[in-house]
């Protein structure tokens, strides 16, 4: 049988979830998706040899994703039959080991530290923390680029995607929208080795981060330069290889004002990507203003929870 968090629960849910994320930030030691991280590598090893194919990639999602989010379901279901207190505290939990939104905020700072005292070496190492692109031969614009363009998709994929998947599933959904995305991250790529095996893990996550991105974007556009947001919405997330990246991309330049985009070297290869937003390039106090994008727009999503939740009550 499924539960349902009410409004109220949900909301309080979140919001600790929220509360826990930036007052602790991520878990320096045993955090649950860097454990994840080492199951996904050893799945893959194991099952992506010279007969790779997509088949194999779905059993390895499944084998990597099915048992977590099913474990999560049985954990808050039997809470709630007996200590639903705890229930609501086990959400919490799981969304806040779901989210990345201090971490997010902390990578991004310390790059423009590095930026602000012209310490190229530092910030290229740093970056590469965020970006899978090669940063080594990456000028001061070009990381500011990189560390602006991670804030804005990674606020989709590391904060709105898992509060959107958990208001809908519960932890469950929060658990499996965050496993798919880091397996999107490992696997995703359209490299000799990953473009058949990873097919699977890359469309699942497009499937689970479609509606989330738009939202995203959306977001984005309120909590920035609306009309320049929407318009590069419109007119340039088709151009950008991914179908949710895209939108969330195009709509954050927008919102910022900025010009994102353009040549990245990725795996040694040059990859000629479109370029987005408008307006200036990009400089190194834009990272700061894309953090404030971001915070901004997750402000807007705690309003939006909260007049749903006035409208519950009043009901």
């Amino acid at each position: 049988m499924i539960f349902f968090l009410s409004a109220p629960e949900m909301f309080a849910t979140m919001l600790l979830a929220l509360l826990l994320d930036r007052c602790c930030g991520e878990v320096r030691r045993f955090h649950p998706l860097v454990g994840f991280g080492r199951l996904a590598s050893a799945i893959e090893k194991r099952m992506n040899g010279r007969d790779a194919s997509r088949w194999r990639g779905a059993w390895a999602w499944a084998l990597a994703v099915v048992p977590l989010s099913a474990l999560s379901y049985f954990l808050v279901q039997s809470l709630q039959l007996k200590y639903p207190i705890l229930a609501l505290v086990a959400h919490a939990l799981i969304l806040y080991f779901c989210l990345g939104l201090q971490s997010l905020t902390e990578h991004a700072l310390v790059v423009a530290r590095a930026l602000q005292a012209s310490d190229l070496v530092l910030a290229r190492r740093l970056a590469s923390y965020m970006v899978s692109r090669d940063t080594a031969q990456l000028n001061e614009e070009d990381l500011v680029k990189a560390t602006v363009e991670s804030v804005l998709e990674n606020g989709c994929d590391a904060v709105f995607a898992s509060l959107f998947w958990f208001a809908i599933l519960g932890a469950p959904g929060a658990i499996l929208a965050r496993l798919s995305n880091t397996l999107d991250a490992m696997w995703g790529y359209r490299s000799q080795r990953y473009l058949r095996f990873g097919c699977v893990a890359a469309r699942v996550d497009d499937v689970l981060h479609f509606i989330p991105a738009r939202l995203t974007a959306l977001s984005y556009a309120l909590a920035g330069h609306t009309a320049s947001a929407i318009r590069c919405w419109r007119l340039q997330a088709a151009q950008w290889s991914s179908p949710n990246a895209g939108p969330v991309m195009a709509a954050g330049a927008g919102a910022l004002r900025l010009q994102l985009g353009g040549a990245a070297i990725y795996q040694g290869e040059l990859e000629m990507r479109p370029i987005l937003g408008l307006g200036a390039t990009a400089q190194t106090p834009d990272i700061e203003r894309a953090l404030r994008l971001l915070k901004l727009a997750v402000l807007l999503w705690i309003a939006v929870g909260m007049v749903l939740v006035l409208w519950d009550l009043g009901a």
